[in-house]
Parts: C-alpha cells; structure tokens; sequence
C-alpha cells in the first residue's frame, strides 16, 4: 500500500553539514513555516502549563505538541473539532503536531493489546476503553493538527528480541491501516514510527518498510524509555541511515540538551520533550554556562537575570532574586517564567545549531557548547571523575 499524498505539508532539505550528517531544512505547513533543526514545546492538554499562547510564542515556540490519548479521553476530539479543531480550541495559529497516543497507552497497568488496537481502563473512571490505528487517526483527523502521528506499538525497554519483532511487524501493519483511515492528507501529513528497541536489525527492517510507503515524514519512536544516552543514539545510528533523505526525521520525546545535539549531529531534525517546561515548574533552569537551581539561598538578593547572554523577556525583565522570591513563596508567576525561559532556551539552542550547519561547522559548534554548559568539550563523554572547570558566573551585586 503507498501512501495518500500530503500537498500542503512538505519539506525542503537546504544544507548538510560537510563534517557530519547534520541537516537544516524548512517544513512548510498550512499554518506556517519552519526552519530545522526544530525543537517543539510539548502541550500535552492542548496547553503548556502555566503559559498563555503568547508567551509560548514570545519565548521563540514555532510549533507545539498535543496528545491524542489525553484529548480523546477529555474533553472528546469531537468537542475540539466542534471549536475549530486544536487551532481554536487552543489559541495557537502556528503549527501542531499530535502524538497518536500509542505511548501513553501502552505505559498504562493492565493495557490489553491485541490485533484490532489497546483496551485500557479509563483513568479516571475506570471505564473500559479502547483506541486502535483507526481511533487514534480519527480523533487526530477531529483534532486537527498539521502532522499526525501513526498509532504504533511502544514497547517498554529492556524487551526480548522475539516481542520486539512481533511489535515491530504489528507496528508496520498498524502503519497500513492508519493509512487507509486517514481521511485529511491534503492538510495533514501523516507520519510513520520506527520502532525496534536496541535491535539493529529490526530497526533497519521497520525503516526500511516505513520508507516504503513514501510518506511525508518519519519519526523514530521507542527512545526515552529508560534505555540511557548511549542506547538512543545506538537507536538513532540503526535507524537513521534506512529514512528518505528529502523527509523530515523526528526524534520523539528527546529531550536533554546534549541528547538533541547528538541527534542532530546524526541526521534527524524534529525533537520534542516536557523537559524544559516540567524542569522550569521545578526551578531548573537552563543557562549556557549549565543548569541553574533558582531556589537555592545564594540567588535571594541576586539583580543578575538568569542568563547574563540571554534575551528571552523574561531575562530582559526580571532578576534571579524575583524569580527566587517567587518560587519561595509558590507563587504560580514563577513557573511560567521559568518555563518560558527555558524554552527560550532550547529555541536558542537549535537555531544556533541550524547556523552552524549551514556554515560546515556543526561538531565544532558541539564542542564548544559542551565546554560552556558541561565544562568540557566532551560533555556527557568525559570520563567520571575529570575534573571540570565551569565558568564562574558574575558577581552576585548586592
């Protein structure tokens, strides 16, 4: 079975860098363009938490992700397609992804899984419930969003061989049938999973058979699951290589600064998390010299803002010690400074990143920023124990 042609959703592959498989592209949707390598903020009720859609888009946000599982169980695709799909539900006018809701369901107790789809107990309700590859595309077909994803089969991680190529083969017929369900390919593209574990062989055969199908994108999925940094660039490395070259590569669910750099530094070019936005409602913040914790005693009469070389607004605005002062006090303001500082942070990151590729220099630009963030060029590589020189930060001004 080929593919239903998606003529608004395309992509156009600009550049590789010359040192690596490092990409910049621009994803054309039908509410907007954008440029890659791309990270996307992750909205898992159709809001990012404690952010109003204009700070989200002040933070730098070009697209931003929502849940299928969650917005089908509540409040009802149906409902959002009734107040203009996700695009009015939401407030947000630029592009959205949806996930399929394949991984929440399966990390759910008790999930029974079988030919026809998932039967899960309602959460809330305790309900039976079931969301199988035609559910899950027509709840994303109410729902809206420029990119959809296949319902496919996340497997925990580690996995036996003989489940994940059972899996593997259940995700690729699965694949078919959301194919055949999908009923908007004119302004949705549809994309498939790779799926496969830490196996190099399945993932080259889920690939492969993906690629197949000539769809308009393709994600690699069954990372972020407790395999560790250097079993998901394994997965990348086995999968990667088997994808079109002239389609968008989406890494899901990754995640850590140093994992996104990785990534891109091997060819793929989407990425999403929560990290930035939980890590910020937790007062984890990102700066280039490293992770700042806001509400350790030292910020509390501190007029720096967060990052001295950052630009986000609420850096141009605000000092440590406010952001301090808030989360001492729980104020909500907090977390949402925070969150959108951080996001800020990683939109920074990738266009940094896109820069570097489009001058043949991306490793270098890897290195350098390991040394700031991590003190040492390795970054996460550098053996235990070496003794890392992080820049000191300015003089707490009194």
């Amino acid at each position: 079975m080929s593919a239903q042609r998606s003529h608004a959703v395309t992509f156009e592959l600009e550049h590789t860098d010359s040192g690596c498989r490092a990409r910049a592209g621009t994803l054309q949707t039908p509410h907007g363009t954008v440029p890659t390598p791309l990270f996307m903020p992750v909205g898992t009720q159709a809001a990012l938490k404690t952010l109003h859609p204009d700070q989200v888009a002040a933070a730098g946000a070009r697209i931003v992700l929502a849940n299928t599982y969650h917005l089908f169980l509540q409040p009802g695709s149906a409902v959002v397609k009734r107040c203009g799909g996700l695009h009015g539900f939401m407030g947000w006018d630029g592009p959205i992804l949806t996930d399929s809701g394949g991984f929440q369901v399966f990390s759910l107790p008790g999930r029974e899984i079988v030919e026809e789809g998932v039967r899960f107990a309602f959460e809330k309700g305790g309900q039976a419930t079931f969301l199988g590859p035609e559910e899950s595309i027509g709840a994303q077909n109410d729902l809206g969003a420029d990119i959809i994803m296949a319902f496919d089969e996340c497997i925990p991680f580690p996995a036996e061989r003989d489940y994940a190529a059972r899996s593997v083969e259940r995700t690729l017929r699965w694949m078919e049938r959301c194919v055949a369900a999908h009923a908007r390919p004119q302004d949705q593209a549809l994309f498939g999973i790779v799926q496969g574990s830490v196996f190099p062989e399945l993932r080259e055969h889920c690939a492969r058979e993906l690629a197949r199908l000539d769809l308009p994108g393709y994600a690699v999925g069954g990372v972020s699951v407790g395999e560790g940094h250097d079993l998901m660039r394994e997965a990348v490395e086995y999968s990667e290589p088997f994808l079109p070259v002239d389609k968008p590569r989406y890494l899901m669910g990754v995640g850590k600064p140093e994992d996104i750099l990785e990534a891109i530094e091997r060819g793929m070019d989407l990425f999403d998390c929560i990290i930035p936005t939980k890590f910020g409602r937790g007062g984890t913040l990102f700066t280039g010299s490293g992770k700042l914790r806001i509400q350790r005693k030292e910020y509390r009469k501190d007029r720096y803002p967060i990052d001295t070389n950052c630009q986000c607004p609420t850096c141009r605005r605000f000092s440590r010690a406010y952001l301090h002062h808030l989360f001492t006090v729980d104020e909500p303001l907090g977390k949402a400074l925070a969150s959108a500082h951080n996001i800020h942070f990683y939109m920074t990151l990738v266009a940094r990143a896109r820069r570097a590729i489009v001058a043949n220099r991306f490793p270098a630009f890897k290195r350098e920023f390991y040394a700031e963030f991590f003190g040492d060029a390795l970054g996460p590589e550098a053996p235990q124990g070496r003794k890392r020189n992080r820049r000191k930060r300015p003089e707490n001004p009194e």
